[in-house]
């Protein structure tokens, strides 16, 4: 199998850091085998072979990278038919209406600025920006999403991004006052030219703000089903510094926010910007980093006996579930539950009946791997399972709201992460 991803080798079962190029050693997670987290099925692909790809994590102790294993190409995994929607989440929604409305606030922003979004998805970020009249482009790989943004009438150049796009917006007067960039980090490949590339396309006293999941949470919290491969890093305050900092850009402000089961929001710019003085949450995060360990091998090797925890109390559930004739359904058809069900094995369409979701297209396929069906909310309203397993754990009160008339007949709600919990 040949790959062209940066730090990748055929001649070697190993590779090198991502970032820094340090050989890998340690290992963090390994998920087995799995194929690309949506990469939904349609009802003809059921009769052909899925590719799956190992899923292994490895840590970088040089710069404390945590990276997934190359085996897969971004264009294998961000396919013209990728199935994620960022609207079909209410919640995320005000998530990004808030952001919005509090950066358009602490940076002063008007029509006079110009907002770029890279990975904007939907359009469900930037078309708050397009309300209030702040010109604003996005840059989104996938032409479902890109589609669905231009339709609300956001220019978006469907592109991968890196230093060469940045460098021609730059060279025609595009560079960008906000640069903004959620939950796409992680899932960049070659992390050094994306982040040259954030440099040469930010004005001098820019900011670009970058949100994902915090490495921390997912060690602390098992959330090892945050663990798939669109996500090429997992990334500590720590290790992103140290990236940045290689590109003459610095953190100068640091948010811990709840989305994604704990995430960190960044504020970044120039490293000589003038008028973007660092914050003392800055010190504060990375102290409280370097205090729990997170530069030492230590702790990053009890991973793997976490994660098998999980997988027995998942099959314990399950099988017991099945001798007692009880009914159990899913809600959620997200990557969580398809990296899930994939390192548990689960292909049992008699234990895991079907997944509801909310989205046109995941309705009618399958999740991949595991190939259960999904299915509209109607079916399990008719169904009236008696256990609910709730993939997206993230959102699960949001979830819970939309099924509350499944109380009505007695179903209970089950996550796994960061260890079983049926209530």
């Amino acid at each position: 199998m040949t790959n062209n991803t940066p730090g990748f080798s055929t001649n070697t079962p190993t590779m090198n850091c991502r970032h820094c190029h340090s050989p890998l050693s340690l290992s963090f997670a390994d998920l087995n085998t799995a194929p690309p987290s949506n990469a939904y099925l349609k009802p003809e692909d059921l009769s052909k072979p899925e590719p799956f790809y190992p899923l292994r994590t490895m840590v970088c102790t040089q710069c404390w990278l945590v990276q997934t294993q190359d085996f897969t190409s971004a264009e294998d995994v961000f396919t013209p038919e990728y199935g994620y929607f960022s609207s079909m989440s209410s919640s995320w929604l005000e998530h990004a209406k808030t952001y919005v409305n509090q950066i358009t606030q602490r940076l002063e922003l008007n029509n006079h600025h110009f907002v770029v979004e890279i990975a904007s998805n939907d359009g469900y970020l930037l078309k708050n920006f397009k309300e209030k009249n702040i010109p604003c482009l996005g840059i989104e790989p996938t032409h479902s999403t890109a589609e669905a943004s231009r339709a609300l009438g956001i220019e978006t150049l469907e592109s991968f991004f890196g230093k060469s796009l940045a460098g021609e917006l730059a060279q025609n007067g595009n560079q960008a006052d906000l640069i903004i960039g959620n939950n796409v980090y992680a899932h960049v490949p070659d992390l050094n030219d994306f982040t040259a590339g954030l440099r040469q396309l930010l004005k001098p006293e820019g900011t670009i703000t970058l949100e994902f999941p915090h490495l921390k949470n997912l060690v602390d919290l098992n959330q090892f089903d945050t663990i798939y491969h669109e996500h090429f890093s997992y990334f500590s305050l720590c290790s992103v510094c140290g990236v940045l900092e290689s590109h003459a850009l610095r953190v100068y402000d640091v948010e811990q926010i709840p989305t994604h089961g704990g995430s960190l929001r960044l504020f970044i710019c120039h490293k000589d910007a003038l008028t973007l003085p660092e914050k003392p949450a800055v010190a504060q995060l990375l102290t409280a980093e370097m205090e729990a360990g997170m530069q030492t091998e230590a702790y990053y090797t009890n991973m793997q006996s976490k994660i098998r925890k999980v997988r027995a109390q998942l099959w314990q559930f399950l099988l017991e579930k099945e001798a007692q004739n009880a009914k159990v359904a899913a809600y959620g058809a997200a990557a969580k539950g398809n990296t899930l069900l994939n390192y548990c094995g689960v292909k049992d369409h008699d234990i895991i009946r079907y997944v509801v979701d909310a989205s046109e297209y995941k309705k009618g396929r399958f999740m991949p791997g595991s190939r259960i069906p999904i299915v509209a909310l109607d079916h399990l309203l008719e169904d009236k399972p008696d256990f609910i397993l709730i993939f997206p754990w993230n959102l699960k009160k949001e979830i819970q709201i939309v099924l509350q008339d499944a109380r009505s007949w007695g179903a209970q709600f089950v996550t796994f992460i960061p260890e079983l919990k049926v209530d």
